[in-house]
């Protein structure tokens, strides 16, 4: 299908690909590598590196730092923390030589190709730090889906300006990829309320628990509050099924924090809990403005743990300190969730997908549960008849919100489109594309899930809406469109 709409789009020649060098550091157990049954083999192992005469282990750590040394941003500090999780087996750990030590961390640690599958579905919003540009520029951050080894998906980042005319620069990437420290963070009594009770077991044992807590509390309270629980069994039904799950949700929340010396453009969100232990899929950030001004940059993406998904919501005002809490509600059962830049009648509103083929809206008074939501636009034309979705958070514009939308076809391809919501009702159409308005070129049907144009979020500068958008799963490129002539086909084709 090759829309009229195409001559309203620009695409830009620069195209992102995925980069193979780009390499985490992780720590290698073996016999933990996910295939195996059998007990870990640390043991023997250790046994072998501790039995190297130290000339052996000089040459052996040489030749290691030689090989990988301008691959990571810190690889003996790297080697130094994999090193102290074997403590517990080194009675002697006082005696062995530090480049003994450092070999041991080298032996316990792999890296992981963050993109050395596909680099996909980017989002992007405006910078927090707008600081030394030029006038009428627009400093942008780019997150983007790296997929490795196993299909396991992280978040990264690239940043870049848009410039007065509407034309986009993306900065060169970093060198390095680097994972932040995970912490602790505050747990929230509606997540956990909300997430219990579809699960079945919400009831005496649970309101035993959370009424003691009060709205927010920590894991450590959590835990107390469940400890005793679990001294009154005998006379509470389902109370070990609901320690269980509590402990379960609970543990998909935590913080990331990453150094202040750590560009943006190398920072990693790397799965951290069990229900994204296999990736974390398309995150859609939003610059949300609250009521007093104050911004928050939200995003929104799909935990998959291997066999199940779910939904998280990050949240950031540097994207430097992150936290990550799970999404609970019907509106929030499947992907895509996208939330609005700010509160509508206040309350918080997000584009859903809840059935998984069409799009709704839904309101909250609570950012991560959201219960019910509304039809909004279902599937009408031949590239959308298998389903459609949002592309990224609504963007205000003066005639309405503009949601991109994508749409899913024959030949299991899929477009992007766009609709325009009422401003206080965005349950009401204004107006829509009935053709596609990016479809997969000629050279964007091949890659590593074909015949697929993507995004997760888009920005609007200089009169332009500038679109990142994922091809194939193999690369990003970057599109834009005049506002006022999208705005005028909108209307036009309703």
């Amino acid at each position: 299908m090759t829309s009229t709409l195409a001559r309203l789009v620009t695409r830009s020649p620069q195209r992102l690909a995925n980069d193979p060098s780009r390499v985490i550091s992780q720590l290698f157990v073996p016999g933990h590598e996910g295939f195996e049954h059998a007990e870990s083999r640390t043991g023997a192992v250790l046994k072998r590196i501790l039995a190297l005469d130290e000339d052996e282990v000089r040459a052996t750590l040489d030749d290691v730092v030689t090989r990988f040394d301008g691959r990571h941003r810190d690889l003996a500090g790297t080697f130094g923390r994999h090193a102290r999780e074997l403590a517990d087996r080194l009675d002697d750990a006082a005696h062995l030589s530090q480049e003994r030590m450092l070999l041991l961390g080298a032996t316990f640690t792999s890296e992981y190709a963050i993109e050395g599958a596909a680099l996909c579905n980017p989002s992007m919003v405006a910078h927090p730090d707008q600081s030394n540009i030029a006038a009428g520029c627009l400093r942008f951050v780019m997150s983007v889906r790296g997929i490795g080894e196993g299909h396991r998906s992280s978040i990264g980042f690239r940043t870049g300006v848009v410039d007065a005319s509407g034309a986009v620069t993306i900065d060169p990437r970093s060198p390095f990829a680097t994972v932040g420290s995970v912490e602790s963070t505050l747990l929230e009594a509606p997540v956990l309320r909300s997430e219990i009770v579809r699960l079945g077991v919400g009831g005496e044992s649970a309101d035993y628990v959370l009424d003691a807590l009060g709205d927010r509390f920590t894991r450590a309270d959590l835990d107390e509050q469940l400890d005793k629980l679990h001294a009154h069994l005998r006379t509470r039904g389902h109370a070990l099924e609901t320690i269980s799950q509590l402990r379960s949700i609970a543990e998909r929340s935590y913080a990331v924090e990453f150094a202040a010396d750590i560009p943006l453009p190398e920072r990693v969100l790397w799965p951290t809990t069990s229900a994204e232990e296999a990736g974390m899929e398309d995150a859609r950030f939003v610059r949300f403005v609250h009521d007093d001004g104050s911004v928050t940059f939200y995003a929104t993406y799909t935990a998959y743990s291997g066999s199940d998904i779910s939904q998280q919501l990050l949240e950031t005002a540097d994207f430097r300190s992150f936290t990550s809490t799970p999404l609970v509600g019907r509106a929030a059962a499947n992907k895509g969730l996208a939330l609005f830049p700010r509160r509508i009648g206040g309350r918080f509103a997000a584009m859903s997908r809840s059935d998984r083929e069409s799009n709704s809206i839904a309101y909250s008074d609570n950012p991560f549960v959201w219960t019910d939501s509304v039809p909004c636009q279902r599937p009408a034309e031949a590239w959308e008849a298998l389903q459609l979705g949002n592309c990224g958070p609504p963007i205000e514009t003066e005639a309405g919100w503009l949601v991109l939308t994508h749409g899913v076809g024959p030949m299991r391809t899929y477009r992007i489109g766009a609709i325009l919501l009422d401003l206080e009702d965005p349950t009401r159409i204004l107006g829509r594309l009935r053709q596609p308005l990016l479809s997969p070129a000629a050279d964007e049907q091949d890659g590593y899930v074909p015949n697929v144009v993507y995004s997760c979020g888009a920005l609007v500068h200089a009169g332009t809406l500038v679109l990142p958008y994922g091809i194939d799963d193999s690369a990003i490129g970057v599109a834009t469109v005049s506002m006022s002539e999208l705005l005028a086909a909108l209307t036009s084709e309703t």
